[in-house]
C-alpha cells in the first residue's frame, strides 16, 4: 500500500487512541528473525498476510482474533522479544490503552441504570470541591461523549518520547490532573463541539468512586471483569510492569549511545491514563468482553443505546460530524457500520471492534514501534481493512 493511501486510510479508520504527544521518530530495524504466523482454521489469507513478516520496522508482534456469526479466525506473528527472537505468545497480556474507556463507560452506565448516576446531572454536583464554576454545566453524558469542553491536563512531562521515557515512573493522581485541566479556560461551550481527550474519563472515574464509596478499579472488577470471567484483565494502579506473560513492547527513540533504535518500553507507569487508559488484557478476554457488550450483557436495556449514539455536533479540529459516543466510535467500513475503540500506550496498539449485530468482531494487539505516532500503525491498519474492508 502506498504511503499516501495509507495516510488517508488511517485518517478514516482511527477509532480513538489515548492522547499523548504526536511523535514520528525513525523506525527501527528489527534485530530478530520473523516468526511464522499461526492461525486456527478456517484460514483467512488476507488476515494472514496482514500480520506476516514480523518483526519489521513498524511492529515486532501482532495478535489477532476475529469472531462472530460470520466465522472465527485467530493468528499471531512476530517475536516475544527482540533479544531471544522467540515466537510471540498468542495468550500474552498487553496494554490496551484507551480501550479502557469502554470499560469505564460501561461502569458509569451500569450505575446510571441503578439510578446512582444521572447522565444529565452535572459533574460539579458530584465533585463540587474539584470542578470549578466555569465548568458548572458539564454533564456526565458530556464527559463520556467528549463534548464537555474541558482541556487536557498539563502533566509537565515533555514533548518528545525521550522526555516521556525519562518520566515513565512518575505518579499522577487523577485529582491533580482534573485540577490542572479545569484551571484553564474551556475549549468551547459544553455540548456544542466534540474533542476527544482523556480528561472526561478521568472525571468519570472519580464520579464512580464518589457515588460508590469504592475504588474505580474494584468497581470495574466487580461489575465487569469477574462476571465475564476476564481472568487475564486487570487495572494496574501504580505498578509500572505487566503481571504475567507478555510480549515486549518497543519504541523507536534515541538510545544511550546516541543512535536511534528500538528501546524496550514494556515497563512504564500508566497513572497518567488511569480510567481513560490503564487497562491490561489479552485478545481472548477482550473478545469475550466485546461479544458480551454488543449482545447487551454488560450494559442492559435502553442505556446501551448511549454507546451507539453519536452527538449531533462537529469535531473541534476537523469540523467533521462527531465520531465518538459514550465509550465507542463508529466508522463505515466495507459498506457497514463498525463500532469499536482503539488504544495506544508506548509499545502497544490495541483495538476492539464489531458490527452492531455481532456478525463480525475483531480484537488485535500490535506491538508497535511508534504506538503514539500521528498515523495509524501500518500493521494495525492492514488488519482492520482485512477484517472489514475499505472505508466507504
Amino acid at each position: 500500500m502506498r504511503s499516501s493511501t495509507r495516510t488517508l486510510l488511517a485518517a478514516a479508520l482511527v477509532l480513538g487512541i489515548a492522547t499523548g504527544p504526536a511523535l514520528t521518530p525513525a523506525f527501527a530495524t528489527p534485530r530478530a528473525a520473523p516468526s511464522a504466523a499461526s492461525a486456527t482454521r478456517p484460514a483467512n489469507p488476507d488476515l494472514s498476510a496482514a500480520i506476516a513478516g514480523l518483526p519489521r520496522a513498524d511492529a515486532t508482534a501482532a495478535l489477532v482474533r476475529v469472531g462472530g456469526t460470520e466465522g472465527s479466525w485467530q493468528g499471531s506473528s512476530g517475536v516475544h522479544d527482540l533479544t531471544s527472537g522467540a515466537p510471540a505468545d498468542p495468550a500474552a497480556r498487553f496494554r490496551a490503552g484507551s480501550v479502557t474507556k469502554v470499560f469505564t463507560a460501561a461502569a458509569v452506565l451500569q450505575l446510571a441504570s441503578e439510578r446512582r448516576i444521572d447522565l444529565d446531572r452535572t459533574a460539579r454536583s458530584y465533585l463540587p470541591e474539584l470542578i470549578p464554576a466555569r465548568y458548572a454545566t458539564v454533564t456526565v453524558r458530556q464527559l463520556l461523549n467528549h463534548t464537555h469542553g474541558i482541556p487536557p491536563a498539563d502533566l509537565a512531562v515533555g514533548d518528545t518520547v525521550e522526555e516521556w521515557y525519562a518520566h515513565r515512573f512518575d505518579v499522577h493522581s487523577p485529582e491533580a490532573m482534573v485540577r490542572s485541566a479545569t484551571a484553564k479556560p474551556r475549549e468551547f461551550r459544553p455540548g456544542t463541539r466534540q474533542h476527544y481527550l482523556n480528561i472526561g474519563y478521568t472525571i468519570a472515574g472519580l464520579i464512580v468512586e464518589r457515588v460508590t464509596g469504592d475504588s474505580y478499579e474494584h468497581q470495574v472488577e466487580r461489575r465487569i471483569l469477574r462476571p465475564l470471567g476476564l481472568r487475564d484483565t486487570y487495572l494496574p494502579g501504580e505498578a509500572a510492569g505487566i503481571a504475567g506473560p507478555y510480549n515486549h513492547g518497543y519504541q523507536t527513540m534515541r538510545l544511550d549511545d546516541g543512535t536511534t533504535g528500538p528501546r524496550d518500553v514494556s515497563v512504564w507507569g500508566v497513572t497518567d491514563g488511569w480510567a481513560a487508559g490503564d487497562l491490561i488484557s489479552t485478545t481472548a478476554d477482550l473478545e469475550r468482553f466485546t461479544k458480551a457488550l454488543f449482545a447487551g450483557r454488560v450494559v442492559r436495556g435502553p442505556l446501551l443505546e448511549e454507546m451507539f449514539t453519536l452527538p449531533r455536533v462537529a469535531d473541534l479540529s476537523s469540523g467533521d460530524p462527531a465520531a465518538y459516543s459514550a465509550g465507542l466510535s463508529m466508522k463505515r467500513l466495507g459498506g457497514r457500520e463498525v463500532w469499536g475503540k482503539t488504544g495506544g500506550r508506548w509499545g502497544y496498539n490495541t483495538a476492539i471492534a464489531s458490527t452492531r449485530d455481532g456478525a463480525r468482531t475483531l480484537v488485535y494487539s500490535v506491538n508497535s514501534t511508534d504506538a503514539k505516532g500521528q498515523d495509524m500503525n501500518p500493521t494495525a491498519l492492514n488488519v482492520m481493512v482485512s477484517a472489514y474492508g475499505l472505508p466507504d
